[in-house]
């Protein structure tokens, strides 16, 4: 059922906000910190763990992919809403805190590389997927 795929992802996203909310006391700040975030790889933890123990339905991955297209209008509308300037002249901790994080993508990088190795390509479209397009 679609609903279990939102389901899932509400789960997900409540644990991931009251980690966010843990992690944001933890380290002194008033802030929810990465809780979005944490949801998400949760998420892909939760559903990949699903799929392999053969639980994952197709119409439960809808649920799910309806709301990750849905991502990134509400990343954006939660970072709108915080006050990045009073960040940033609250100290050196938030330009410190994201230039560890673009350091730490960026050496990611090659290593997220590697993982899968080739694959197949896709057959060519038929005349029907074609006219669908």
């Amino acid at each position: 059922m679609v609903l279990y795929g939102v389901a899932a992802l509400a789960v997900c996203l409540l644990v991931g906000t009251l980690i966010g909310e843990l992690l944001g006391v933890a380290v002194g700040v008033d802030a929810n910190v990465g809780g979005v975030g944490f949801a998400m790889i949760m998420l892909v933890l939760v559903t990949h763990w699903l799929r392999g123990k053969g639980r994952f339905p197709e119409a439960t991955a809808q649920g799910v992919l309806f709301w990750s297209a849905m991502y990134i209008p509400i990343v954006i509308a939660m970072a709108a809403t915080q006050n990045v300037a009073k960040a940033v002249t609250g100290g050196p901790m938030a330009i410190l805190a994201g230039l560890a994080a673009l350091a730490a993508g960026a050496a990611l990088v090659p290593a997220v590389a590697r993982i899968g190795g080739t694959a197949e390509p896709l057959p060519p479209l038929t005349e029907h997927e074609k006219q669908e397009a």
